[in-house]
């Protein structure tokens, strides 16, 4: 399978836990900042204004927020707990195409760093960040280009120090130096 016509499934919905929970735990904070907002304000618009009620035959006039309260933190409840749930799952769903890609980067910066410069990063082509995972798989390229040419360019001198100059120390110098390049990156 080439590496263009990979697609990466991933398989976990909680990719990093602690980013994700933090996420979901402050939009859900801030809808329920906006309830209170929206209660806030109904009792400060309803003001100085009286409401009737018929309660067990009688008419009863009373303030309008403290008329409405029981409806209003019964209605509140149901919508919190509703827009709560749709919430939490679309924020599951936004963090996870970001976190999934973070998750990615960090185990193929990894191995990069540790000198594979054969990896390439995938990312699922709907997950935010596609465009930075190019970047980063034109630079591994590029390096791997780039010390792949030097190791050529030290095996060509090898070949010609050994054709050369029978010194037996510079070739030895440079074997070492095609090894430590060898045991620093996978070409």
């Amino acid at each position: 399978m080439s590496r263009e016509n990979y697609s990466y499934k991933r398989r976990q919905v909680f990719v990093k836990k602690r980013f994700q929970a933090a996420f979901i735990l402050k939009f859900c904070l801030l809808v329920l900042l906006g309830a209170g907002i929206s209660t806030g304000l109904l009792f400060l618009l309803s003001k100085g204004t009286l409401t009737t009620t018929f309660e067990h035959s009688r008419i009863v006039i009373r303030d309008t927020g403290i008329s409405i309260l029981p409806a209003v933190i019964l209605t509140n409840l149901i919508t919190l707990c509703i827009v709560t749930a749709a919430t939490i799952f679309v924020v599951l769903f936004i963090s996870h195409k970001i976190a999934g890609p973070l998750f990615r980067f960090e185990k193929e910066l990894d191995r990069i760093a540790a000198g594979d410069l054969t990896t390439t990063i995938r990312i699922r082509k709907k997950d935010q960040m596609a465009e930075m995972a190019a970047r980063l798989n034109l630079v591994t390229e590029s390096l791997h280009e780039k010390v792949a040419n030097i190791r050529d360019d030290i095996r060509a001198l090898a070949k010609a120090a050994s054709e050369l100059a029978p010194d037996r120390a510079l070739c030895e110098r440079i074997d070492r130096l095609e090894q430590k390049i060898a045991s620093h990156f996978i070409l």
